[in-house]
């Protein structure tokens, strides 16, 4: 019961602090106003290229073998399994689609 009750206070505390972060980003944050800013167009290219070529790749390959090293570890678990290939296809797939929404949005 006791563990219960830790557990809702904790929830109660990180659901409070996001209404307060929520509330300072709202008082305390300027306008934003979407347009033509070319800032991080740079960064932004060359992050998106690396993401989805051989970075992407070594990203994939080192989240494959840290899966083989735990399944070798004999305790199997389908997360072991399961978040290498959500890696690779995050890397692969994920970010064009993160880059086309968030140009929808702005």
């Amino acid at each position: 019961m006791q563990l219960v009750q830790e557990r809702r206070q904790r929830l109660e505390l990180a659901l409070f602090a996001c209404l307060m972060i929520a509330f300072m980003l709202v008082v305390f944050t300027g306008v934003a106003h979407a347009g033509a800013d070319t800032t991080f167009d740079t960064a932004l290219t060359k992050f998106t290229d690396f993401l989805q070529g051989s970075g992407g790749k070594i990203i994939t390959v080192l989240s494959l073998a840290g899966g083989i090293v735990a399944l070798a570890s004999g305790r199997f678990s389908l997360s072991q399994v399961a978040i290498p290939v959500g890696v690779g296809v995050g890397a692969g797939t994920g970010i064009p689609i993160v880059t086309s929404t968030v140009t929808a949005t702005i």
